[in-house]
């Protein structure tokens, strides 16, 4: 029987796949973990240190030498180290020369330097080609196998053969590369770990201040009033009764402003005849938390679902349940049941449920485990159409629960209308605006405008 020579080759071992050997100047936390990953992944590790002594805590397949040999047994040398002690590089410089440094450094503060770390590394070492990244990678991340933690890593750099290099061992090592152009991008990505949730600062300052203004307004309303002329104590209502009016004004108050920024980005392309005029700041900033908003208002929706179900089990509740039937039965009076009441308690309570499935089916097509899954088309019809119809079941649900209390006197106290009817207020603009665009002689238009027509100034003669 004669062997196939071909299958013998497929056995044989690929010694095309070897790994370069990386050098990393840093024996630090960062530097081990990733030494570490890296010889998991098949990478020859070699450390550069100012002491040569084996330690511990270094891999053990790793070698440490001085920082001179390191870096002429390597490639790519990795820098571990803070920006202060760069200066030891400056000797090294003639066998650094044509070397890839990749600068993994971050800053105390934002802006901290004139210049990012990466930039004065490459005037430091000018011979060599410096490379930006693993800066957004911490070192618990590497150790936990990057399974718990974000998978993306920014790089950046003016040398593609250098980039390229780098951004394969961000592959290898499991992890997604991210190019973001040149070495000007370096101070971009070194600020980027500093920032403390960026989109989420104006949606949870907007949120807090709202629940700080709605508080107040119920307090006033549905306990000092009460006190002050009927002498009566409801101060427990600050507990269930005011949180559960603030969440679901949040949560449908929150949802507008989801929408609104949409609609004025169309009034705005409407009047300037194009879209290739950028938008003011405050609108471009608006429109890019729209996510954060719409994810704040749906944790408002779902803890008012929670406040809601506790509400047969209070006390309060039993005992003016309790006090109802007591009186009936004194009275020997039974009330009939009111149809219409019963519709509107039914309708409020759909219009409810409905509403706060859409709104968990849009927070679910938010994430992006989910959003990468869809289409543009799809994603668009969720977060669009479906979700103008969340905004118009959540305001109906409000309408109905109590409309009828609109024009009546006793729903003012101190001339303050019910906190209902202000969370009315953004969701009913958004929608009447929206319904006005609809129209074709404003949607033709704006959906040309969109498709890159833009209409002609008129110049008089």
């Amino acid at each position: 029987m004669t062997k196939n020579s071909s299958n013998i080759m497929a056995l044989a071992p690929n010694t095309s796949n070897k790994r370069e050997t990386v050098c990393i100047f840093g024996t630090g936390d960062f530097g081990r973990a990733l030494g570490h990953k890296m010889i998991q992944a098949g990478y020859p590790v070699v450390f550069g240190s100012r002491s040569t002594q084996i330690s511990s805590l270094i891999p053990k397949d790793a070698e440490v030498l001085s920082h001179a040999e390191a870096a002429q047994k390597a490639a790519i040398i990795i820098i571990a180290i803070q920006r202060e002690h760069y200066n030891f590089l400056t000797p090294l410089a003639e066998i650094l020369q044509g070397k890839v440094l990749v600068d993994v450094s971050n800053n105390l503060k934002i802006n901290q330097y004139p210049e990012s770390n990466a930039e004065y590394l490459a005037q430091l070492v000018p011979g060599a080609k410096v490379v930006k990244a693993f800066n957004t990678v911490s070192a618990w991340a590497l150790q936990s196998g990057t399974l718990d933690a974000s998978r993306q890593v920014f790089v950046c750099g003016d040398d593609m053969k250098a980039k390229q290099m780098v951004m394969d061992i961000v592959r290898a090592l499991g992890l997604t590369p991210l190019d973001q152009g040149s070495l000007l991008a370096a101070q971009e990505i070194e600020n980027y770990p500093l920032q403390l949730f960026p989109m989420w600062k104006f949606p949870v300052l907007l949120s807090l201040g709202l629940v700080a203004f709605f508080f107040f307004y119920c307090l006033i309303r549905d306990v000092i009033y009460p006190y002050v002329y009927e002498n009566k104590d409801f101060s427990f209502f600050i507990a269930i009764s005011i949180p559960n009016r603030i969440c679901p004004i949040l949560a449908l108050t929150l949802l507008a402003l989801v929408y609104l920024p949409g609609v004025l980005a169309a009034i705005i392309q409407l009047y300037r005849g194009t879209k290739y005029r950028r938008f003011p700041d405050w609108l471009d900033k608006w429109m890019l938390c729209r996510k954060q908003l719409g994810l704040v208002a749906l944790a408002f929706a779902s803890l008012h679902v929670l406040y809601t179900l506790v509400i047969p089990i209070r006390s309060f509740v039993r005992w003016r349940i309790s006090s109802h039937i007591v009186s009936q039965a004194l009275n020997n009076k039974t009330e009939p049941l009111d149809n219409t009441n019963a519709w509107l308690s039914d309708s409020y309570l759909a219009l409810g449920i409905l509403g706060f499935f859409l709104f968990v089916l849009l927070g679910i097509t938010s994430l992006p485990s989910v959003s990468n899954n869809v289409n543009w088309r799809e994603f668009r019809f969720v977060q669009s159409k479906l979700g103008y119809l969340t905004l118009i079941l959540c305001t109906a649900h409000t309408l109905v629960y109590g409309g009828k209390w609109f024009l009546s006197p006793s729903a003012y106290r101190w001339c303050l209308p019910s906190a209902y009817m202000l969370s009315l207020i953004v969701p009913c603009i958004v929608l009447v605006v929206k319904f006005v665009l609809v129209f074709p002689c404003l949607d033709k238009p704006l959906t040309r405008i969109r498709q890159g027509w833009e209409r002609k100034p008129q110049y008089s003669k």
